[in-house]
């Protein structure tokens, strides 16, 4: 996995393109964020600090990177993101918009009338915008992804609607073209000379290695340092808790963990590998797969926010692992001198505690393709932006009417996320009928005794486990349903 290493160099600055101009920033404090950078230092006071944890979208912005040769462009939440981290990076603000006239976007937004008190506005009109640049169409599902993470409590959102419609088929004028054209030859050429980033400020350290290999040497000298991609759960940790963390390694620099490999057998997917990078080789691995990431967090948590990291912090409630666990997915977990392959279910120990030894990471989670039935299904109090109540995923082959293997796994219902053993002994070698999946809910009582807690309580949980069991087996007797589904690309999803 790893690649020859570039140079090394302590230092306090890092290079950015902010707008259209690139600039070094001295870094005086390991912790600042983007958004207190943007505000604080730049003035540049457009993108707003409303939630201060990656859910209402007044702080968006837009980043460009590029990594192996392709330069990519999308929208962030600049409260909870390091600027520690974007070294080599494109930052884009409301401010940088207005180039030789207003952008499309934000032309359709004033004719349309899409604000009114204003607030929130700079951070949809930074969402819409990446939308464009992305290729992004008039499709009204597409357009409410792109709008998912911004909230606005003035317009309904039917002014924003209306005026995303108008902008997408509107090109932006040429003077922003070029600007934009100019600043990816920076992004360019600094990625062929790409350094580690290794700073000592009064809050802490702070690295940033090229490669897999330098994260290793670094979490060998800093065993107990702090590892962070995307920082979406991280990033928390400092904003609303006021955290100090005294090393911090940061994988947004190493090209080599942005990787994802397909074979007939597997898709191996690279630690820095964000959720919207791999949501379209997870999609083809399973529909349901890529609804299931449809609904992780929002566009700017999906762009910054990674499969890898959503498995290693080891939340009992995190969307991604129960679905992986019932695919039989593995972790590599690599240190200086060793790899080590472990299944995904035996990596979650107990509650805060996983299997991961002093200078070791996860570089990577392997997962093997479905060989049988698979569906996975998340119930929460709202479709976008909100954590699961309870996440439900069955991998099963059937064989003549009976079931040859099972393996469910359930998140929000244990200290971790779990399989259901005394469920599947049920439905091992049974009919696949009506009778059997009757004793496998039951059976679910045996398997998990889950809390009562603000999103659902233990009885709720029980019940709503059992029923999206049984909801998978109706589905499974009705392929034309499973199709119809597969073909509008729903989520299965279970509404109390």
């Amino acid at each position: 996995m790893a690649q020859a290493d570039t140079s090394e160099v302590y230092s306090s600055t890092i290079r950015i393109v902010l707008g259209w101009t690139a600039v070094d920033v001295e870094i005086e404090d390991s912790h600042q964020t983007v958004l207190h950078y943007l505000r604080r230092q730049a003035h540049l006071t457009g993108a707003k600090e409303g939630c201060a944890e990656g859910d209402c979208g007044a702080c968006s912005v837009i980043v460009g990177d590029c990594v192996n040769g392709v330069v990519s462009y999308r929208a962030v939440n600049a409260c909870i993101l390091f600027l520690a981290s974007m070294d080599g990076k494109h930052i884009l603000t409301i401010e940088h918009m207005d180039v030789d006239g207003l952008h499309p976007v934000q032309s359709a937004m004033a004719d349309l009338h899409g604000a009114q008190c204003g607030f929130c506005t700079p951070g949809v009109v930074m969402s819409l915008i990446a939308h464009q640049i992305n290729g992004g169409s008039v499709d009204r599902r597409d357009i409410d992804d792109a709008l998912a993470g911004n909230l606005c409590r003035c317009t309904g959102y039917g002014p924003i609607i209306d005026s995303a419609r108008q902008a997408m088929v509107v090109a932006p004028n040429q003077g922003w073209t070029a600007a934009l054209a100019r600043s990816r030859q920076h992004l360019v050429a600094w990625s062929k000379d790409r350094r580690m980033i290794r700073m000592e400020t009064a809050s802490g350290r702070f690295f940033a290695p090229t490669s897999s290999e330098q994260v290793s040497a670094a979490l060998a000298a800093y065993p107990d340092a702090t590892i962070v991609a995307g920082a979406t759960d991280v990033g928390l940790w400092v904003s609303k808790l006021g955290r100090r963390l005294a090393t911090i390694v940061s994988l947004w620099a190493a090209n080599d963990l942005k990787t994802v490999s397909v074979t007939d057998q597997f898709i191996e997917i690279a630690a820095g590998v964000t959720y919207a990078e791999a949501a379209g080789p997870l999609s083809e691995l399973s529909v349901s797969l890529g609804e299931l990431i449809r609904r992780i967090g929002a566009a700017q948590v999906r762009n910054t926010g990674t499969v890898c990291g959503n498995i290693a912090n080891g939340s009992p409630i995190g969307d991604m692992p129960p679905a992986l666990i019932s695919l039989g997915a593995s972790l590599l977990l690599t240190s200086s001198d060793t790899v080590r392959e472990v299944p995904l279910q035996d990596y979650f120990i107990e509650y805060g505690k996983q299997d991961l030894r002093a200078g070791e990471f996860v570089s990577s989670v392997r997962i093997p393709k479905p060989t049988g039935l698979f569906r996975c299904y998340k119930i929460s109090k709202r479709f976008d932006q909100d954590i699961s109540a309870v996440l439900g995923a069955f991998h099963i082959m059937i064989t003549a009417g009976k079931v040859e293997w099972a393996r469910v796994a359930f998140g929000g219902m244990a200290a971790t996320p779990m399989r259901a053993r005394a469920c599947e002994a049920v439905l091992n070698g049974a009919d696949w009928a009506a009778d059997t999946i009757a004793q496998a809910k039951t059976a679910l009582e045996k398997d998990f005794t889950p809390l009562t807690d603000a999103r659902a309580s233990s009885a709720y949980r029980t019940r709503a486990a059992g029923n999206l069991l049984e909801r998978f087996f109706i589905e499974s007797q009705n392929p034309e349903l499973m199709l119809e589904l597969a073909d509008r690309r729903l989520l299965m999803v279970a509404n109390g």
